[in-house]
């Protein structure tokens, strides 16, 4: 199989490009995007995301390009494009549905098209299939094979790496199914589960997602309901959690690429079968909902205080997604940053990971690398690595007298503050 296979890869971005580095320590592979930019970044062997390191594309049987024409040698197919949803949560399949038709142009007998974007059940033999066939005039099943096998990569995650994670594989009949799982087991160390079918690798996907997000929402539910108590969330999480089989989820911002959007492919295709899904949408909308929770609670202190929002300064520190990643993609940062500033209020942002020319692209943002002002308020939005080691010592001379500190993750819950600044969380 080493000495036959040769695999294109199909979008190189945060799942593509492990899973391509991965294939080519064993197999001939070709890397393709459509982002010239990227392409000539990883042809010096650089990742734009920041998430590998060069010494990763040394050695390796790998080229990169923009060219769909110079995969057309390969015979097995890997597909990792982004499934977003657009600006009303539906599904955007564009991304997927153009490189679909992109492998069909090339496509030849015998060759095997695996899918590993996130998709709703059903979606890739009843959307992208139809569209191999068409563009490449050859017959499914007869003429080539599909398979699934959904990506499990966890962006700023060094320990739980591709090859650290059990591998869910999936074909359309045992052949491909037999292939695919011997393909991927040879670069997977964790071990490979076979799905008994294509839908029930899509759904295994998408459940596992959706199912961090239920929690997390209740997380957050909860911390609303304990704000009107007066209780700290994070206190009874801690007690709560000295029970064995207690689930230890915590509430906070839940953005991305992923758990902020998969959720919505499951309901889709709910609602497509005749099912409104209740418990699902309802976690969605609290997710969604925490960054005005924190704005306005925020808000309320400063009005205890008399002050004037109008002249109120704010640092924000974080704008990424999560934690040590650079990827600001549907950031609820950027939600809470937004309200503050409809409040009136001056907001300052800063984030040690985060890309400037990026952030100012997407959010319209210029992050600072040094603090301008005295400021009223300070929330730390994302737990990068380098604000758990600071204090609110590193940050006392940069706040007025009578503080707010905002902390979504509760960095700092455990420290002595000045016993006049208002420490709040979620």
């Amino acid at each position: 199989m080493e000495r036959d296979i040769r695999i294109g890869v199909i979008g190189l971005g945060y799942v593509g490009l492990p899973i391509a580095l991965a294939l080519a320590e064993k197999y001939e592979v070709t890397g393709f995007d459509i982002n010239t930019a990227k392409v000539t970044s990883l042809k010096k062997n650089i990742d734009p995301s920041d998430e590998i390191e060069t010494e990763a594309f040394l050695s390796k049987k790998i080229s990169f390009t923009d060219d769909i024409a110079e995969l057309a040698h390969c015979s097995v197919y890997v597909v990792a494009v982004p499934t977003p949803v657009d600006k009303h949560k539906v599904p955007n399949l564009k991304p997927l549905q153009l490189a679909s038709e992109s492998v069909g142009c090339i496509l030849n007998e015998g060759d095997i098209v695996i899918y590993e974007s996130t998709v709703y059940p059903g979606c890739t033999e009843e959307v992208c299939v139809p569209i191999l066939e068409k563009a490449s005039g050859l017959k499914y099943m007869e003429a080539f094979k599909v398979g699934y096998s959904p990506e499990r990569i966890n962006p700023g995650d060094k320990q739980h790496t591709l090859s650290q994670i059990t591998k869910v594989v999936s074909g359309c009949d045992e052949e491909s199914l037999d292939t695919i799982a011997e393909l991927y087991g040879s670069i997977i160390e964790a071990g490979i589960h076979k799905a008994s079918s294509i839908k029930v690798a899509e759904a295994a996907k998408i459940i596992e997602n959706t199912q961090r997000d239920v929690n997390i929402a209740l997380m957050n539910e909860l911390a609303i309901i304990f704000d009107k108590l007066d209780i700290n969330t994070h206190e009874v999480l801690e007690a709560a959690g000295t029970k064995w089989n207690f689930l230890k989820f915590y509430p906070g911002l839940v953005g991305g690429h992923c758990i902020g959007v998969d959720p919505y492919y499951l309901t889709y295709k709910a609602q497509q079968v005749g099912y409104d899904p209740e418990v699902i949408l309802s976690g969605r909308r609290i997710n969604d909902n925490t960054p005005q929770f924190i704005a306005k609670k925020i808000i309320r202190n400063l009005i205890k205080q008399n002050k004037n929002l109008t002249a109120c300064n704010v640092l924000v520190k974080g704008v990424t997604f999560k934690e040590n990643v650079t990827d600001i993609r549907n950031s609820k940062v950027y939600d809470l940053i937004k309200e503050l500033q409809d409040f009136s209020l001056s907001v300052d942002v800063m984030d040690c990971k985060a890309k400037k020319d990026e952030v100012k692209k997407e959010y319209g943002l210029d992050l600072i690398d040094e603090p301008r002002a005295k400021y009223d308020v300070l929330v730390i939005a994302v737990a990068h690595d380098e604000y758990k080691g600071e204090g609110f010592g590193d940050w006392e001379k940069h706040l007025v007298a009578e503080p707010i500190i905002f902390d979504v993750r509760a960095l700092y819950r455990n420290q002595n503050l000045d016993k006049k600044a208002i420490y709040l969380t979620l």
